[in-house]
């Protein structure tokens, strides 16, 4: 009797919409989905670790992950880590912002990729959007396709490994319809960069979500302050 072996996928998983929308999608496509969540001293790694440990309980995630990366706190260089940096309330940022965390993408990537090869997952996907997010150069898609390339050369000649984007090119409004679609329980996501009990409304992060939800028409089911 043949056994059809399913096929895996390591989901960077933040706890916020975006990347919790891009698990639901790869376990909508078939995939299984084994979840790794990385800790680097963020403003608001409590809210995302609580959100992330929900978020998989709702997706019958077996395999999670949760990394801690300190170094990131040590490097600094963004308001997320660097508690001596304002995060910055005053409108969407042109440019890169100062909430930025210099090659996170990078090194989240880099991190997923050995958890991959590590249980033979032929995919890796991570919630990124270019068009209509806070202007990170690590959310590009053409970065993304090259950090694919370069992992595929720095692994094992039979490790094939896709990385999945599936939101790189969507406006916000439509990332919440799509997740209206799919049943995603936004209500357990948080995308606040300032706060962990009522998001702060202000922020890069927030103005986008809220943003998004207005222009689909519908409330966002998270408290704000």
């Amino acid at each position: 009797m043949n056994i059809t072996k399913k096929k895996k996928a390591v989901c960077v998983m933040s706890g916020g919409m975006d990347s919790t929308l891009s698990a639901y999608m790869m376990k909508h496509d078939g995939y299984e989905v084994i979840a790794v969540h990385f800790n680097y001293d963020q403003r608001t790694e409590s809210k995302e670790l609580s959100c992330f440990d929900n978020i998989c309980d709702t997706l019958n995630v077996k395999e999670r992950y949760v990394l801690d990366l300190d170094f990131f706190k040590q490097l600094g260089a963004s308001a997320l880590t660097d508690k001596t940096i304002d995060v910055p309330v005053g409108g969407v940022e042109e440019g890169v912002p100062i909430t930025y965390v210099p090659f996170r993408n990078g090194i989240f990537l880099s991190m997923s990729a050995a958890i991959a090869e590590k249980e033979g997952a032929e995919a890796i996907s991570i919630g990124v959007v270019e068009e209509d997010s806070s202007g990170y150069p690590d959310c590009r898609e053409s970065y993304i396709k090259s950090m694919e390339q370069s992992i595929n050369l720095g692994t094992k000649d039979t490790t094939h490994i896709k990385i999945h984007m599936p939101l790189v090119n969507l406006k916000k409004s439509q990332i919440v319809q799509k997740s209206l679609d799919l049943n995603v329980p936004l209500h357990l996501t948080w995308s606040c960069y300032k706060n962990e009990d009522a998001a702060c409304g202000v922020c890069d992060s927030c103005r986008l979500r809220l943003n998004g939800f207005e222009v689909a028409g519908v409330k966002d089911p998270i408290n704000y302050k």
